[in-house]
């Protein structure tokens, strides 16, 4: 056979060729294949499955030249590893039509009853198999191995899908395995006799099997459709136990197929059928014929009405994703950890689907909920999966700041089949509901409860709070069906994370003690993840180093700079300028010195700080955006001084005359070594040696760089922008940064982050210069090189990040300079990702008993745990009730600012103080980094010192009443005679009134009246 017909012959045949090639296998013993060409088609195979990969291979086979015996070599290749009836299509020697459409019926009557076919003795049937040689030696061992490691289900699957790739006639062998191994219960299942007795003559059984190979038809599968039909219930269709979790897989396609439609004649069973529940079930299994086939990259199916209008969106699963959603299927709590881009959320809407359709069938309301850890996530998720899909057939709503002013969390709940919303909000509406509030909702109002980036369900988190409500009311129901009294009805519980991590976990032990914790936390009857072979498709991976500066003389200046200040302040610190570790040290001294009211030290060290994060940004990004940083800070410090209320009573210290002067002596010096490129880091050249190279080696380059801080994010995306080198190789880059208030750096909005994600799908941005608000949740496109700029923390967030470019053919790279234990610290979160790794298969594998008895002792520990820090909480306040005697004194200057009587709280978190006293010792400033709609409230404006110029707060606008908020970190707090700072106000345990809204309504309205009257 001549080459060209080879391949006229694989084109011809390439529809029945895909579905019946095990590429993996076949790809090892392709030595006419080079490794590069072979690369491709394994990332295609982790990252989009079987049927992909072998396109690819097809594609390959088809387009290239190859030397002499390459077509003999595919056959041999192919027989080997058990492909046999793709051999005789490769071959031109095709069965009959008859056949072909019987073996058709034998594949997908296999595929109907996967569920009940998994309950084989996988070993015995494998054997047996093996020895009627419808299995090769390598997929023995293969199934011999997932069963050993993942039991027999898992080890059953690999089976069915590796006997559906041999020659007509397996099916016969495969019925008769199952009668020599014990099961001709499934054995008549499969014949279509699925209601006979079990107790069956072996000696009948042997010419069926023969006559299902010989015989089977379409009409002789109607039939056995026919027998899934309750005639008694003629308004339904009524399947057996093993297809209930399968419901969702028929079609409309295939029971026409099979010869099963609304228009038999008036024998047929099934004439009196409901057309609805009809129309459901033929959607269910187009959905299920069309996972096999994987019809679509985007996992949808469009059903149309009878005008053809679009009615709904299906959601098609690949083999992996129905794998780790059975469990959920069955009504089990379950965590699913897939990789960043493999669907989780996908492999989520359909179980919402498919939960919600099951409480329907039994005539029991279903109501859903879906939390996310930020607030950007509830729009995306409703946009991208849950509204897209499922908002034809249920009532979807998100819930957000602009919502609750509409309407109550309550009435949304209630109204509503499928919410999304943050975390916190239905936190806090559990937490009234608890206090009697009618504003409040209970756990027992949803049936299913969504945890998007569940690993975040550890102490302290607002997931974990929620799970603690859930386990305390778990254990007080066991208590209640003891007592023989009705247990409150709990969601079921499915949470989704790319990596559970091992928190902080030094041995293999501790890192399953941790998996177990977040088990137990979620409640979780197990952990599903990827089966081996089917990872995501893994970027590869490399550091560049950069070597260490030679000359550092802008570097110099500003530890000269930093010298002198030690010496003025008499501070003498034990680390190196520059580093994280002087970082810490000089805030703990800034904190010391406020609390001895020692304001010499404190500001000194509040300017070291800037000089040591002027350090930091110097050996990351430009000499001139650390010149800037610092020139910037010096103008803003100098503006604080300046009140235009009252000149003459602006106050700088001759410790701040000394520190402004000291800037300002050296401030020209550092302006003209900024300008000298030979001064520069060498880590910044070796970051644009990277994207050049990513950019010109690449036909189309879509790429994320992740940076450590919101200035490093912006300042790398202005210096992109201003290079001509990078514009001329196509590069169009922008930041994104997220969206909490920084006195420093104005943060995006989730607008301005949505408009960026949008540009960057579209292609209008092809490099995005993200903080670590890019590694977790959001909807990224797909990159191909993903850059970590000296930047390393845990590893959590290095999969989330890798996870990122998920492309074809990516990169991950991690930039540093040479010595500074980034790719040492790298290398140890791959550790880490290893042991996480096998901590999870250790956990599945453990037996029900012991894996259940160690989550129960996790879930008593947490709940504990939970009681004694509620207890010392209460004592704290019990304690502390009298708020008069806590006083609060400007950080700055030490000035006298108010007692702890003149402070109120809205909305259970902001701490106002509306007096007027007040209102005489600060001045109001344009707030530079946040003007944001929230609630009922509105920041308009900075509120600072009049005397020292330091920020205290954010004048708020409630309900039409300015509102001073004060943040307790710019304070120092005296109370039982002892000076403290805060960060936050939870951890002053004082308990302030509430906001007395119509007291200060009427007050206002008096002074509009009086000012009314002297204007008369």
């Amino acid at each position: 056979m001549e080459h060209g017909h080879e391949k006229k012959t694989i084109d011809c045949f390439r529809n029945r060729l895909r579905r019946l090639i095990v590429v993996e296998p076949v790809l090892d013993r392709l030595d006419f294949l080079s490794a590069d060409q072979k690369e491709p088609i394994r990332a295609k195979l982790k990252s989009e499955g079987n049927l992909r990969a072998v396109d690819l291979l097809l594609q390959e086979l088809i387009s290239k030249d190859y030397p002499e015996g390459w077509f003999r070599e595919l056959l041999t290749a192919l027989e080997a590893a058990g492909c046999k009836q793709a051999v005789n299509y490769m071959e031109n020697n095709p069965p009959s039509p008859t056949l072909e459409a019987e073996n058709d019926s034998c594949m997908r009557l296999i595929n109907l009853l996967q569920l009940t076919l998994e309950d084989m003795k996988t070993t015995h049937v494998c054997e047996s198999c093996y020895q009627k040689n419808v299995l090769t030696e390598e997929d023995r061992q293969n199934i011999t191995a997932e069963t050993t490691l993942r039991g027999d289900i898992a080890g059953a699957r690999v089976l069915l899908s590796r006997l559906m790739k041999n020659e007509i006639g397996w099916f016969s062998q495969f019925l008769t395995a199952l009668e020599e191994t014990g099961h001709a219960g499934l054995a008549q299942e499969l014949r279509g006799d699925p209601l006979r007795d079990n107790a069956v003559n072996s000696e009948s059984d042997e010419p069926q099997a023969l006559m299902v190979e010989t015989e089977l038809t379409p009409q002789t599968e109607k039939k056995k459709v026919e027998m899934f039909i309750d005639d008694s219930s003629p308004s339904s269709i009524s399947l057996p136990p093993s297809l209930e979790t399968q419901a969702s897989f028929f079609s409309a396609t295939s029971l026409q197929d099979v010869g099963l439609d609304s228009s038999m004649d008036s024998s047929g069973v099934n004439s009196s059928l409901d057309t609805s529940d009809l129309d459901l079930a033929s959607r269910d299994l187009e959905l299920y014929k069309g996972s096999d086939e994987e019809m679509e990259t985007e996992q949808t199916a469009e059903i149309l009405d009878q005008s053809g209008n679009e009615t709904e969106r299906e959601i098609v699963l690949r083999d992996y994703q129905m794998e780790v959603a059975l469990p959920a299927l069955e009504g089990k709590n379950i965590i699913i950890c897939l990789p960043t881009g493999s669907g989780k959320t996908r492999v989520a809407v359909y179980i919402t689907k498919q939960h919600l359709e099951s409480r329907q069938r039994l005539g029991q309301p279903g109501k859903v909920v879906v939390l996310v850890n930020k607030v950007p996530l509830v729009e995306q998720h409703y946009k991208a999966e849950f509204g897209k899909f499922l908002k034809n057939r249920y009532s979807v709503e998100r819930v957000s700041g602009d919502s609750l002013l509409k309407i109550s969390f309550p009435q949304v709940v209630e109204k509503n089949d499928i919410i999304i919303c943050t975390a916190q909000i239905l936190e806090n509406s559990l937490a009234k509901a608890k206090q009697g509030d009618e504003d409040g909702i209970k756990l027992s109002q949803f049936t299913l409860m969504v945890i998007d980036e569940c690993h975040h369900t550890q102490k302290g988190g607002v997931y974990n709070h929620i799970m603690v409500r859930y386990l305390k009311q778990k254990h007080t129901n066991i208590r209640l069906v003891k007592e023989q009294k009705d247990p409150v009805n709990l969601p079921q519980i499915l949470g989704l994370t790319a990596s559970p991590g091992v928190g902080g976990a030094k041995t293999q032990q501790k890192a399953e003690e941790h998996i177990l914790r977040i088990c137990a936390n979620l409640d979780a009857y197990t952990i599903k993840t990827k089966s081996l072979g089917e990872e995501s498709n893994a970027p590869y991976k490399r550091i560049a180093s950069a070597q260490e500066r030679k000359e550092d003389p802008f570097g110099d200046v500003i530890k000269k700079i930093m010298d002198e200040i030690h010496t003025h302040a008499e501070l003498n610190p034990l680390c190196q300028p520059g580093t994280q570790n002087y970082e810490q040290w000089v805030v703990q001294k800034e904190q010391n010195a406020a609390k001895e009211d020692n304001q010499g030290v404190r500001v000194c060290a509040e300017h070291l700080r800037q000089y040591n994060e002027a350090l930091h940004q110097s050996n990351t990004i430009r000499m001139a955006d650390a010149f800037n940083f610092l020139d910037k800070y010096h103008d803003e410090e100098i503006k604080k001084k300046i009140n235009a209320d009252d000149e003459d009573n602006i106050q700088i210290t001759d410790t701040e005359r000394f520190l402004f002067g000291l800037f300002k002596d050296n401030k020209e010096h550092l302006r003209k070594l900024m300008k000298i490129p030979a001064y520069e880091n060498n880590t910044l050249a070796q970051l644009r040696t990277l994207i050049l190279q990513e950019f010109t080696s690449r036909t189309k380059a879509r790429g994320i760089i992740f940076t450590k801080t919101r200035l490093s994010a912006i300042a790398l995306s202005q210096w992109i922008q201003e290079n001509t080198k990078f514009e001329e190789v196509g590069v169009r880059a922008s930041h994104l940064i997220g969206g909490g208030d920084q006195s420093v750096v104005k943060p995006m909005t989730a607008a301005e982050q949505k408009d960026i994600l949008n540009k960057f799908r579209e292609g209008e941005i092809n490099l995005l210069i993200a903080t670590t608000v890019a590694e977790e949740g959001l909807d990224i496109a797909e990159c191909n090189f993903v850059i970590r700029y000296c930047l390393v923390t845990n590893e959590i967030a290095m999969i989330q990040a890798r996870g990122r470019g998920r492309a074809e053919d990516s990169s991950y790279t991690v930039v540093e300079e040479a010595g500074s234990g980034v790719a040492e610290r790298e290398s140890v979160n791959e550790y880490k990702e290893k042991m996480m790794s096998k901590a999870i298969a250790r956990v599945c594998a453990l037996s029900r008993e012991v894996y259940e008895k160690k989550v129960k002792e996790n879930q008593m520990q947490t709940i504990m745990e939970e009681r004694v820090k509620a207890k010392k909480k209460q004592q704290k306040c019990m304690v502390k009730q009298d708020a008069s005697k806590v006083k609060f004194n400007c950080r700055s200057c030490g000035a006298v600012v108010c007692s702890g009587e003149n402070i109120e709280i809205i909305e259970n978190m902001h701490h106002v103080n509306v007096t007027q006293a007040f209102k005489e010792l600060f001045t109001v400033r344009e707030n530079t980094s946040l003007q944001e709609r929230l609630l009922d409230y509105e920041a308009n404006g900075v509120i600072a010192c009049k005397q020292c110029g330091q920020r205290w707060g954010s004048m708020m606008l409630y309900k039409s009443i300015e509102c001073p908020c004060l943040h307790i970190k710019n304070f120092v707090v005296t109370y039982d005679s002892k000076k403290k700072v805060f960060s936050k106000w939870n951890e002053l345990a004082i308990r302030f009134p509430a906001f007395d809204y119509s007291l200060h309504a009427d007050l206002v309205t008096q002074n509009s009246d009086d000012e009314t009257e002297d204007m008369e």
